[in-house]
This record gives C-alpha cells, sequence and structure tokens, in this order.
C-alpha cells in the first residue's frame, strides 16, 4: 500500500520542486481514437495543486510520461494560450476562464466515453452553467477565496475584506492575489455589490481605494501569499483556501477566514486546449485522476475540496469534515461564483490593475 501522507513541510517541498517535472503513463480507454500517440502528457498546472504519487501512479498504471508546468493565474494561462497553443495537453482553468477560452475557441470537446470516471462525480457537478453539458471540461476541485492570517499578530479575527482594502491598521502586512479580476471582485464584495458587477464607475470605486491602500500592501502575491504568511513576511493574506491549509498544517499559529462580506466560489477544470499533441494520453490522464483512489489522494494530499464522490466517501474523517475545505451551507449562501463577462470588461479590469500598480 502507497504511503498516503507525509508531514506538512514536505508535501510543500515535494509540489513546489514539481516545476518542470514529470512521470509517465497509458491509462485510457482506447475506443474512439486513431493512430497510437507517443506516450507524453504536457501537463499546465497550477503550483501545489497535484497529488503526492499521481503522476507516477499514472506513469506506472499506463506507461506514459507527464510533463509538468506551472502557472500562477488564470490570466497567465490565458496569455499563454491565446496566440496558439505552445504544445500543452491538459490545462487547469476555473470556471470563468473555462467559459472564455469556450467562447475564444481554444478548447476541444471531450470525448466522455475515454472518461468512464465520470461516473464518480457528484451530481451536482456533472453538468455547469459555465460549460452546459461538460463539453469542454470536467471539475478537477472546488474552494473558495479568503483571508490566511497569522493568529498571534492580529486583536481580533480578520473577518473582513476591510482589513486587506480599506484600512492601515496591519500597514505593511498585507498581500492580496496578483490575479487583476479577483482582486476587483473581493474589491465589489467588501463595497456591498454583486461580484460580477460590471459598471465602470464600481469598477473605478474598487481602483480608487486600491491606490488609497496601495502603501499599505506588501505584496501582489503570485500564488505564493502563503509562503509570505508562513515565513512572516505578512500577517494577512487574500489565498484560496486549500493553499492555507496546507501552512496551517505547518504552523497552529496561522487560520483562514472567508470574510462576513461573502467572497468567491469557485471550480477548476481539467481541458483540453485546441492544438493539444497527445488528446488520447490527455484523455486518459482525465479518467485517472477521477478515479476514486486517485482522487482521494490528491484531495486529501492538497487540501482543497473534491467533486468527486467516490473519492469523497474514500477519505479520512478530518478531510471531509473540516468546514475549511467543505464550508457550512450558512458559508456557502454568502459566495457567488464568477462568470465571464466579456472582452470588453476584462479589459477595464486589467487598465484597472495596471494604474493601481503603477500609482
Amino acid at each position: 500500500m502507497k504511503k498516503r501522507h507525509m508531514t506538512a513541510l514536505s508535501r510543500r517541498s515535494f509540489l513546489a520542486g514539481m516545476g518542470a517535472v514529470a512521470a509517465g503513463i497509458t491509462f485510457m480507454p482506447r475506443r474512439g481514437f486513431g493512430q497510437e500517440e507517443e506516450k507524453l502528457v504536457n501537463f499546465y498546472n497550477w503550483d501545489t495543486y497535484i497529488g503526492e504519487t499521481t503522476l507516477g501512479d499514472f506513469q506506472a498504471a499506463t506507461g506514459i510520461e507527464v510533463k509538468m508546468d506551472l502557472f500562477a493565474d488564470n490570466d497567465e494561462l490565458f496569455a499563454k494560450l491565446r496566440e496558439g497553443n505552445p504544445g500543452y495537453d491538459l490545462i487547469v482553468p476555473t470556471n470563468d476562464y473555462v467559459e472564455r477560452m469556450i467562447v475564444a475557441d481554444m478548447l476541444v470537446p471531450l470525448d466522455h466515453s475515454a472518461i468512464p470516471n465520470i461516473e464518480n462525480l457528484g451530481e451536482a457537478f456533472r453538468d455547469a452553467e459555465f460549460d452546459p453539458g461538460r463539453k469542454y471540461s470536467l471539475p478537477y476541485m472546488w474552494g473558495t477565496i479568503g483571508i490566511g492570517y497569522r493568529k498571534s499578530a492580529l486583536d481580533e479575527v480578520p473577518d473582513s475584506w476591510k482589513w486587506l482594502y480599506d484600512s492601515d491598521k496591519y500597514s505593511g502586512r498585507i498581500a492580496l492575489l496578483s490575479d487583476a479580476g479577483t482582486i476587483i471582485q473581493m474589491g465589489l464584495k467588501y463595497l456591498g455589490q454583486p461580484l460580477n458587477a460590471t459598471d465602470p464607475e464600481l469598477i473605478k470605486q474598487v481602483e480608487e481605494m486600491l491606490i488609497r491602500q496601495k502603501p499599505h500592501i506588501k505584496s501582489f502575491a503570485e500564488d505564493n501569499g502563503q509562503d509570505l504568511l508562513l515565513s512572516g513576511e505578512v500577517d494577512l493574506t487574500m489565498e484560496w483556501n486549500g493553499d492555507i491549509l496546507q501552512v496551517m498544517e505547518e504552523d497552529d499559529d496561522l487560520d483562514y477566514v472567508v470574510p462576513k462580506e461573502g467572497g468567491l466560489i469557485w471550480q477548476d477544470c481539467l481541458c483540453i486546449p485546441k492544438g493539444a499533441p497527445h488528446p488520447q494520453n490527455a484523455h486518459a490522464l482525465i479518467n485517472f485522476i477521477l478515479d476514486a483512489e486517485a482522487g482521494r489522494d490528491i484531495a486529501e494530499f492538497i487540501y482543497y475540496a473534491t467533486p468527486n464522490a467516490a473519492a469523497r466517501a474514500l477519505a479520512e474523517d478530518a478531510y471531509k469534515s473540516n468546514p475549511a475545505i467543505f464550508p457550512p451551507d450558512e458559508t456557502i449562501a454568502m459566495l457567488e461564483a464568477s462568470i465571464y463577462k466579456g472582452e470588453d470588461y476584462q479589459r477595464l479590469v486589467d487598465e484597472a490593475i495596471t494604474r493601481v500598480r503603477a500609482a
């Protein structure tokens, strides 16, 4: 039986060192495809977002090598593929970027007959408003964005976006995510607005608030706010819940909260980009990831919420009963999913954050 757990430090050291790593495999039904492919999958994924042994297990089960590159946010992923696929077979965009890529004709339809482990998904994840019928995407993980914080450095739980957007109380000890859309959306939530609001005046209000707050912001973190928090460089950071949960295992002075104004609920998805050189093998890797045991091992290792009902059923109670992973209904009621709002909106947001950074 393979080892399913490591110390938190060794987990993060392992994941952080996986930059251009690999493993290899061949695990898919071969019906519905043509000529056999080179035994390779080029995987473009988020940092610290795969199981300890997933790629090696896939290689042992199938014989296909997996080479994995990392991106920091959806903007980087989209920009890398906008001008043409440089050779990736499998990517992991978030729900609104799945829709953006569908509109831009950047994804290929999935062959569901080659992914029988779709049956392991929970009913709520078998369809999606952003991808009706799951034609182009299948869910990988879901979760929230909130505030990670150091308990001993604060005199209260930072249960408001105020402490990141509109206060000098923790000046120089604050990090925000670098993703332009997320920064604007959480600012809108703090102002009591829907995070999908597109009114240019509202976006301008968030921009002006960020410019006022900028002297107090230590960093716009490229998916490493949890590392800044763990190292003591900041005391509060906007971050993905699973990333904070990973460092909470290393330091019990750290915690995570979804602010009272609400926030974002998101879903990261497995997609095959147009021009993928090894689409058969990409289908094989998707099917392997959706296996019950493989899915459990990934979920328990990276601390994000799995949409895989069969995997969750096999998971330990400490994982499946953790409210920071699977939020209670009253927290979910405060959350909104981001939707794709068109390229004009995207330009508006990008230009606003460019001005913030230049201020």
